[in-house]
Order: structure tokens, then sequence, then C-alpha cells
């Protein structure tokens, strides 16, 4: 089975098992979120990552924090693209993988930022349920 990679200007927000190139650009600040379940917490960071097409942001959870760092490429394999406070970001998952890459990334589109287009749906900040739109 050989593996596709998709290009970051090419995710959308019900992109599932995504296999893709890019560089590291930036980590943010680690954070501990209550865990849904069992009192316990959780570690969170998100990365910006792009590639010659555009720049996301990548949810980072517990261990897969301290496999990246900037200007790192990596792999990302079994991704999926989720929405969070009206944009979109990629995620790993437990059925997906971060791997260090050798392979060559041009030059990074920073113009393109896909997390920061507003998108509909997702979860966190303020919710609007106006229902459907009527047309008169």
């Amino acid at each position: 089975m050989s593996e596709e990679f998709v290009k970051i200007k090419d995710l959308s927000t019900n992109s599932k098992h995504v296999n893709l190139l890019a560089k590291v650009l930036s980590l943010s600040e680690t954070r501990e979120v209550p865990a849904r379940y069992g009192g316990s917490t959780n570690k969170v960071a998100e990365a910006r990552i792009g590639d010659e097409t555009g720049t996301i942001l990548l949810t980072l959870w517990n261990e897969n924090i301290n496999l990246v760092k900037p200007n790192d490429i990596i792999m990302i394999k079994n991704g999926y693209v989720n929405v969070y406070r009206r944009t979109m970001r990629l995620n790993v998952g437990k059925y997906g993988s971060i791997e260090k890459s050798d392979a060559n990334i041009g030059d990074v589109d920073t113009s393109n930022d896909m997390s920061e287009k507003e998108v509909e749906g997702g979860y966190g900040g303020r919710r609007f349920n106006r229902g459907p739109r009527r047309r008169y």
C-alpha cells in the first residue's frame, strides 16, 4: 500500500486519514488541561507546521509534544482535521503517528494560514445555534 501525501492547502474540515510532510515553524508553551474522565490532567501544546502550500496548527497531546521542535521536518501518518473555536486544527489522535523525516520541504507559504480561516462547527468558545436560515 503506497502512502499518498496531501498538501496543507487541500485540508478541509472533514479530512481524515491524512498523511503529510511539513516543517515545524513554532511550538507553543505546554499547558495542562483537565482530562474528560478520571480527574487527571493532560498536557497540550500547538505547533504551527507548514509546507509550500500553507500552514496549519497541529495539536499535540502528552508524549507527542516532545517529538517535535522548531525547524524539524515531520511526517504525520493517519492524522485528521477537527474544528476548535471555529478554526481547523490538525490532530494525530491515538491511531496516527508523528515521525521525524529527512525529506526536503521547499519554502513554506506562511501567507495561507488554514487555521486563521473561520469555519463552521467544532467545539470550544461560544456556540450559536440559530437553526436553518429561512429565505422568504
